[in-house]
């Protein structure tokens, strides 16, 4: 990837995380932290790696989605619109009554979204079934997941790992948001899953380590997990809550908070100088 090409996606990553600072202050609610830090994440796989395509988003043979951290969706819907699923003026009325952009991701009402997620654990579950699914339909799409660092608390988690192995899901790619921070505070303080490289490895999958917020990093794990013949691959992303806004970067307190005036400015203002640094590389 040459730096062209690193420029554009930095460029995306900076714009989504925009929309996700808008989004959640004009909701008055929603969560920014996590959404921040898993920006870089989806800009790689909906502008670099997936196989979409926004004017069909059921085509069949695309590649699948699973946002399995579904309060998270503020920086999916970004993705989205900046893609073209849907008008990025949309993102304003996000969380509103009369806007089909839910909390969480509806895969009933929003162009793009392949499983409606909120309930931590199930999404991977889910991603283990389309993966499934493409095995069975001898069908060439990969499904990718993210799931949170808090969310593999959940047993449902590990129950799906041990089927994704069970089953060779080569076709199936998962990253971990690992930013070490939840509602409460730090995971390893509430319920430590750790040592998490171990424990997916134990239950039968690659495992790739990574910095989540290092472009090529991404875009490379990806190629490498590709290349697995029969077992599927977990990506784990080492990354910070709330990244690119720097009073919300590793405080467990912007989980689910929204900015109030002051701060959405501020915010505003620190990413629009990167994008403003972005422009005149």
């Amino acid at each position: 990837m040459d730096e062209k090409r690193l420029n554009e996606l930095r460029r995306y990553s900076t714009v989504i995380r925009r929309h996700i600072i808008e989004a959640v202050y004009n909701a008055k609610s929603g969560h920014p932290g996590g959404s921040l830090s898993s920006a870089d994440i989806i800009t790689v796989l909906f502008f670099n790696e997936m196989r979409v395509d926004p004017t069909n988003p059921a085509w069949e043979d695309r590649d699948r989605f699973v946002l399995s951290k579904g309060h998270c969706s503020p920086a999916l819907y970004g993705a989205l619109a900046e893609k073209g699923f849907f008008p990025a003026e949309e993102l304003l009325k996000f969380r509103h009554i009369d806007s089909f952009l839910e909390g969480h991701p509806s895969m009933r009402y929003v162009p793009g979204v392949d499983m409606s997620t909120g309930s931590l654990g199930q999404g991977i579950s889910a991603a283990v079934g389309m993966a499934i699914a493409g095995k069975l339909d001898k069908k060439d799409y990969y499904v990718y997941a993210i799931l949170g660092d808090g969310e593999i608390q959940e047993g449902q988690v590990w129950e799906a790992l041990m089927s994704a192995s069970h089953y060779k899901l080569n076709n199936l790619i998962a990253f971990l948001d690992h930013n070490h921070l939840q509602i409460d505070g730090n995971i390893a303080e509430v319920m430590s899953p750790e040592p998490v490289v171990d424990k997916i490895r134990a239950f039968g999958w690659d495992v790739i380590t990574i910095d989540g917020h290092d472009h090529r990093q991404i875009s490379d794990a990806v190629s490498e997990a590709k290349k697995s013949q029969d077992r599927p691959t977990m990506i784990i992303a080492e990354t910070i809550k709330g990244k690119g806004v720097s009073f919300m970067e590793n405080v467990a307190g912007w989980h689910g908070s929204p900015p109030n005036k002051e701060q959405r400015d501020k915010a505003i203002a620190e990413l629009d100088a990167i994008l403003a640094g972005l422009e005149g590389e």
